[in-house]
């Protein structure tokens, strides 16, 4: 009858633990299982839930290693940090990135007067892989991929139960687990929910790498509102100058229906997922949204970017610009539109001298022909009009 005395969730968490590390009592319905399955894995490396932690940093050039090696994702970090650093400023919590093997590489600001632990473990370079600190929510993390909370006696380690903390996975346009994000509470229990704010900021960071990943892809935004193309919300999806979809994120596979793993065994081409093909996402140049129907039935608001190798970015819209669209049944079998047609007085495309004699005097009707004619393969189009990729990605962005 003594358990009926712990009545609270931390004291049956602070039960549960001291019957498992003490007699094998397996904690069933108490902690999660990501949890339990950390515990498991630092008694199997034979560490001791009652010893010494010590936040200690990798060496000096792994830790520059990290900051170079993930630039892109730090940049990305840092587009979101300031906002995030402001939201939770007055919460009791701090956020770090780590990357995908837990060596801390940012954080925000912390110090506050009862904080111990947090000013030593926000430390770039610092290690936050499980086979170094035990269970926290950024190890577990690194270890699965999988967004999961750790809080209070849920540490594996004691001299850390009084912290909280919560994390979610941050992926590439490869799939593979980029870094992770976390937020952490010293001494004070998250009073939100945690879980989905992580969740959320971390989903903005993912877009924002996926998106400096793609060069030479076709960005395809896309959700049911407009307000939510530019919010960790869109659905994204990168297709290739092939017409394959080689990325998606998770609110594109929601969308669409699709596996929410992410995994797809080989690049499948845009038409076949959204029906429509290459040449018609990137042939309608428009800076404002607008309409597609989606093969399950949906419809939804989407804009397309394209980014060349030289960072050059052109947005393109699907179908009639905002302010001329009516809610109107998009079928599949319905052509793309181009709409904004070049005036006539518009000056003529800049030529560079040492450019092939066969592309000398051509304009981007003619490269949008070609294109067509090629069924949107710009390779094929190159080779057809005796030119670069290059020089077609530049072509059809205008510069």
């Amino acid at each position: 009858m003594k358990s009926l005395f712990f009545t609270t969730h931390a004291d049956r968490v602070a039960l549960a633990r001291q019957r498992y590390f003490e007699e094998g009592e397996l904690p069933s319905g108490i902690v999660s299982e990501a949890v339990f399955q950390s515990w498991a894995r630092c008694l199997r490396q034979k560490q001791d839930p009652r010893g010494r932690l010590e936040f200690q940093p990798v060496s000096a050039s792994r830790a520059q290693l990290a900051l170079q090696k993930n630039r892109l994702l730090r940049d990305a970090w840092l587009a979101e940090a300031n906002e995030l650093g402001a939201v939770l400023g007055a919460t009791n919590c701090g956020a770090m990135l780590t990357d995908p093997s837990g060596v801390l590489i940012g954080a925000t600001c912390s110090g506050r007067v009862h904080e111990k632990i947090t000013p030593v473990a926000h430390r770039i370079g610092v290690n936050f892989a499980e086979e170094a600190i035990g269970t926290t929510a950024p190890g577990i993390v690194a270890r699965t991929g999988k967004q999961v909370c750790v809080q209070g006696a849920e540490h594996f380690f004691e001299s850390v139960n009084f912290m909280h903390c919560a994390a979610a996975p941050i992926r590439d346009i490869h799939g593979n687990l980029a870094g992770v994000l976390d937020m952490s509470s010293e001494g004070i229990a998250f009073n939100f929910d945690a879980a989905s704010v992580v969740g959320l900021y971390a989903s903005s960071i993912e877009n924002r790498l996926l998106v400096s990943q793609s060069s030479e892809h076709l960005i395809v935004r896309f959700q049911i509102s407009p307000a939510m193309l530019d919010t960790p919300m869109a659905g994204l999806i990168g297709v290739d100058m092939e017409g394959r979809i080689v990325w998606r994120n998770l609110a594109a596979s929601r969308l669409l229906g699709l596996n929410q793993d992410g995994d797809m065994p080989e690049p499948c081409k845009v038409d076949e997922i959204l029906q429509r093909s290459f040449s018609d996402l990137a042939s309608v140049r428009d800076a404002s949204h607008s309409f597609l129907r989606l093969p399950n039935g949906l419809l939804v608001h989407v804009r397309c970017e394209l980014q060349a190798r030289d960072g050059h970015q052109q947005i393109f819209a699907i179908g009639k610009p905002a302010q001329e669209a009516q809610w109107v049944d998009i079928g599949p079998d319905i052509p793309l539109r181009r709409w904004s047609e070049p005036e006539e007085d518009e000056a003529p495309l800049a030529v560079d001298p040492a450019e092939p004699a066969s592309l000398r005097d051509a304009d981007v009707d003619l490269i949008a022909r070609t294109l067509k004619e090629c069924g949107g393969n710009v390779s094929a189009a190159a080779r057809k009009l005796r030119v670069s990729r290059g020089l077609i990605y530049r072509r059809t962005q205008g510069v």
